[in-house]
């Protein structure tokens, strides 16, 4: 916001941490006792407008009228605004929160003439992107994987995933934050967290297989992005698995192995459980056959890329026949 207040702010947007984070930049220009806070759940426009005038006759310095919720308000409580936007008290700023409020609404509309009209939103599809930035904030780094992982288990509910963040910051604090410190503090909402088709390939399953890839499918679209999301992920874990699977046939433990491959312990464990279900050689062949399905799903074969998808997690998953 610049220097220089204006009589009006509206707040709306799906980005409800930077709108707080807005509206406390706006409270630090003001002290504590100069700040009344408002909700249009029992406050309409007339009360809002008379806090801003009350305030207006008795206050020395600048006074802060905030009111959340706006979208409960009426044509009517907009017209209040509006007319008192006409003259709004010198010295005071009135700020209004509201979700879903679009820029040709009654209330935008006079707010954009008397004052400033702030959007934060952020579309589900940079979703991961936003988690990136709120990462960066703490001065901590997480990798794509694990930006889209935390997507994936807390939902797009941003407040819920800007206190998954805060958690994983504090544990992480220097270190960057992976799909293992995600899948390990992070508890999951969705039907199929994105760890369920990883554990049942771990497993051998490959009827938990098929179902948690067509459980994940189904929630996202377009479904080929998911698709090619699904493959890089398979192919890193597997990946990953291979390597536990060599340390092991060196007598290497877990939790010593863990800092070698800068795993967490439990996610060392966990892999290591794994690579003992598969031989060196089969582990091998699922690396090539994943790195065959990457070039497939991308437009190296004219089947579908789904039925790609399928057809190497039977491949890799299922055990050999004796």
């Amino acid at each position: 916001m610049s220097a220089e207040l204006k009589a009006v702010y509206l707040l709306t947007g799906s980005d409800r941490p930077k709108i707080e984070r807005a509206i406390n930049r706006l409270r630090e220009r003001f002290g504590d006792d100069s700040v009344e806070r408002l909700s249009a759940r029992d406050a309409g426009g007339d009360d809002a407008v008379a806090a801003c005038n009350a305030l207006g006759l008795f206050a020395s310095g600048g006074r802060l009228v905030l009111v959340d919720e706006v979208e409960r308000w009426k044509a009517a409580d907009a017209k209040s605004v509006a007319d008192y936007l006409a003259a709004p008290t010198p010295g005071t700023v009135l700020a209004l929160v509201g979700d879903g409020l679009k820029k040709d609404s009654p209330l935008a509309k006079a707010c954009a003439k008397g004052g400033e009209v702030l959007v934060y939103d952020v579309s589900k599809r940079d979703l991961p992107k936003w988690v990136a930035g709120q990462f960066g904030r703490h001065g901590v780094r997480a990798t794509a994987d694990a930006c889209r992982a935390l997507v994936e288990l807390a939902g797009d509910d941003l407040h819920e995933l800007a206190s998954e963040i805060d958690k994983l910051a504090l544990y992480a604090g220097t270190d960057e934050v992976g799909v293992d410190e995600v899948e390990l503090l992070v508890a999951a909402r969705a039907d199929v967290p994105p760890f369920v088709l990883t554990d049942a390939w771990g497993r051998r399953d490959v009827d938990a297989v098929l179902s948690a890839c067509e459980s994940l499918l189904e929630r996202s679209t377009p479904r080929t992005r998911e698709v090619h999301a699904l493959v890089g992920r398979l192919a890193a874990h597997v990946r990953r698995v291979r390597a536990c699977r060599r340390l092991d046939d060196e007598g290497i433990r877990p939790r010593d192995a863990a800092g070698r491959l800068k795993m967490h312990p439990f996610a060392a464990e966990k892999a290591f459980a794994q690579a003992r279900n598969f031989t060196s050689d089969e582990l091998g062949a699922a690396v090539t056959g994943l790195a065959r399905l990457d070039l497939a799903v991308k437009g190296n074969s004219r089947l579908p890329a789904e039925l790609e998808l399928e057809r190497t997690l039977i491949a890799i998953t299922r055990p050999a026949a004796h």
